[in-house]
């Protein structure tokens, strides 16, 4: 690689170099005393081994589209096989990782943690069908829902709330068997992908589908029942932040919208609170909606009135 300068003078041209290092390292040893104490420090779960543990998940879950190429027939169960025997004992060193950082759970020490992150892996592989028979519903749900949908392999392949509520839903089941940094770490990946930030801790019903996509949030407690349909600049969020009495938020508690089945939410709407979205509700664009609305509501902007002034009329 080709630099503008002599890589010996560095040193000579930054001479603080030194005092940044020890600074930094300063800084290092205050935030390890905060978040461990005494304790050594532990190893963290790597985000580029969950990356490729999640593409190898993908690809289990629909190995013709992301698979490798040319899968048929009974390769298509020996590349599952082999990808299940490669990808869950790396997911389940992942889940050991992030156990080992809870130092107020009894199964830090290392016998323990790897008993009950097999324990974690097993569960979460033994529900894989069910979750891909879920994408199947959601899969559905965005060819039937999109006029400019061409087929079912162009959605799977194109579409962004798809690739969203794929990982979604791997994620979720990681964070209800009690992984939530590696599930967060999947959504993550995915609102990067996408733009769209669905908290892992969601619960989303079949039936589900983003049209385009860009800019939705749902958060942490939102339920969402069977069919639903948003798009883009959606918010499900929570309207406040509990506190305790020193001030800290209160985490863990409802605090975002439940959406009954078979509602429609359009672009920039923004549905904030605990409150409830009944079945069969349409809620328009670019509303603010913080209460809850009974089942087979259509809730729209206030519209603007206009009076006519004629011949000189008014002022």
């Amino acid at each position: 690689m080709n630099v503008p300068f002599d890589l010996r003078s560095r040193s000579d041209s930054f001479p603080n170099i030194g005092r940044i290092v020890s600074d930094l390292r300063d800084i290092r040893r205050r935030s390890h005393k905060t978040r461990y104490g005494d304790d050594p420090t532990p190893e963290l779960p790597s985000r580029t081994a969950i990356s490729e543990i999640l593409d190898g998940l993908v690809a289990i879950l629909f190995p013709r589209h992301y698979g490798p190429h040319g899968l048929v027939g009974e390769g298509i169960d020996a590349f599952v096989e082999r990808k299940l025997n490669l990808t869950l004992p790396a997911l389940q060193h992942q889940v050991g990782l992030e156990l080992g950082l809870r130092f107020d759970e009894p199964y830090t020490a290392g016998a323990d943690r790897a008993v009950v992150a097999h324990d974690i892996v097993r569960k979460f592989a033994s529900d894989l069908p069910k979750v891909r028979d879920l994408l199947e519903s959601d899969i559905q749900a965005a060819y039937a829902g999109d006029p400019a949908a061409i087929s079912l392999d162009e959605v799977m392949c194109c579409y962004p709330g798809v690739h969203a509520i794929i990982r979604h839903r791997l994620a979720h089941e990681l964070y209800r068997l009690g992984a939530p940094m590696l599930a967060r770490i999947i959504s993550e990946s995915a609102h990067a992908a996408t733009g769209i930030d669905i908290h892992p801790g969601a619960q989303i019903g079949e039936g589900f589908f983003i049209d385009h996509g860009t800019g939705v949030v749902i958060g942490e407690t939102a339920i969402i029942g069977r069919r639903v349909r948003l798009y883009q600049a959606v918010t499900l969020g929570a309207r406040r932040f509990k506190q305790d009495d020193n001030g800290a938020l209160l985490k863990g508690y409802p605090r975002h919208p439940v959406i009954e089945d078979d509602v429609v939410i359009y672009a920039g709407a923004t549905i904030l609170g605990r409150i409830t979205i009944g079945r069969g509700s349409t809620i328009a664009g670019n509303v603010w909606v913080t209460n809850s609305a009974p089942a087979g509501s259509t809730i729209t902007q206030a519209k603007t009135r206009s009076d006519g002034f004629d011949d000189g009329g008014g002022i």
